[in-house]
């Protein structure tokens, strides 16, 4: 339990650091604009760094949910609604980006839960590669 609890761990941070990177790529490329969001990240160490951590301890319930009987790709992406609420209903608001973070833009909770998604997907992705299905 302990090696898997280690390798979901370490799948949560990769998964994040290919969300993050797809959103910054997003943003760069006014993808993001293109749709009306008006969200552009420049990519630092102190951007990453906390998608990273929380990357991470989201990937810890893993496990738990994989328990459930789920597919490990749907595991990632049930997981994944968990970093979306608090996202949209905590971090956003608290920020001053309003309500499910509308104030940057109509689609904003789309650009959440997809880029979560990816989080989720590349999450189940490396558990599967590393044997943790």
């Amino acid at each position: 339990m302990v090696r898997r609890l280690g390798m979901a761990y370490f799948a949560g941070a990769v998964g994040a650091l290919v969300a993050s990177l797809l959103f910054w790529l997003a943003g760069q490329t006014d993808l993001l604009a293109a749709i009306g969001v008006s969200l552009a990240p420049q990519l630092s160490w102190s951007w990453l760094q906390p998608r990273l951590l929380w990357g991470s301890l989201f990937g810890l319930g893993y496990p738990l949910v994989r328990r459930r009987g789920f597919s490990p790709v749907r595991t990632g992406l049930v997981l994944s609604l968990l970093p979306s609420v608090v996202q949209l209903f905590v971090v956003m608001p608290q920020a001053g980006q309003g309500f499910l973070g509308l104030s940057q833009g109509g689609f904003t909770p789309l650009v959440v839960l997809a880029t979560n998604a990816v989080w989720g997907w590349a999450m189940a992705r490396i558990m599967i590669s590393a044997g943790h299905s």
